[in-house]
């Protein structure tokens, strides 16, 4: 895997070497990112099923001040940490092992709030409508603030999460669509 543009545009990250986790391909995370950017001026994200860190890793490179990154995996926590030091971004990101239910509790907890969540669980192994339905009653999203869903695409998403909008919506092949989520009033976009 590498990082497509921005500071550490070409360098290579490490994948988590089992089969609980699913990276993102390179197609899939250039075209996300031309339409949620493509670049930052600054901002804060959450990676909830960070695995090897690779979408939190290219929005920092991108132009994101901060990332944190969860994942319950210990093998995909310790590939998260190797990904990092060999950026030397350690002062951008926190990492987390847990799940992303408690993460989600323990981040309204210290009231932070982000511009952008990634949320790419294991296919078919966790509710995207309990994680939504977790988000949409905190407030850990900003006004304008993007909730990015990779998902089956024969997972119908609904639009019924209260002060959210789907803002986009691609299907890529027969394995990914992305889900764009906006909080705010629906607007031109």
């Amino acid at each position: 895997m590498r990082i497509i543009a921005g500071d550490f545009k070409g360098n290579r990250i490490q994948a988590v070497p089992n089969q609980l986790t699913r990276p993102t391909g390179d197609k899939v995370k250039e075209s996300l990112f031309q339409m949620i950017g493509p670049f930052f001026d600054g901002g804060i994200c959450l990676d909830l099923f960070a695995g090897s860190g690779a979408l939190a890793i290219e929005a920092i490179s991108r132009g994101m001040n901060k990332a944190i990154l969860v994942d319950k995996q210990p093998k995909a926590i310790s590939i998260i940490h190797q990904n990092v030091s060999h950026l030397h971004i350690q002062e951008k990101v926190e990492i987390y092992r847990n799940d992303a239910f408690r993460a989600i509790k323990a981040l309204q907890k210290r009231a932070l709030q982000f511009d952008t969540i990634f949320l790419d669980p294991p296919y078919h192994k966790v509710s995207y409508d309990k994680l939504l339905q977790g988000i949409s009653s905190t407030d850990i999203v900003t006004e304008n603030g993007l909730i990015i869903c990779e998902h089956d695409p024969n997972i119908r998403m609904e639009n019924s999460y209260e002060g959210y909008h789907i803002w986009k919506h691609e299907v890529y092949n027969t394995t990914t669509a992305i889900t764009i989520f906006k909080k705010g009033v629906k607007d031109d976009d």
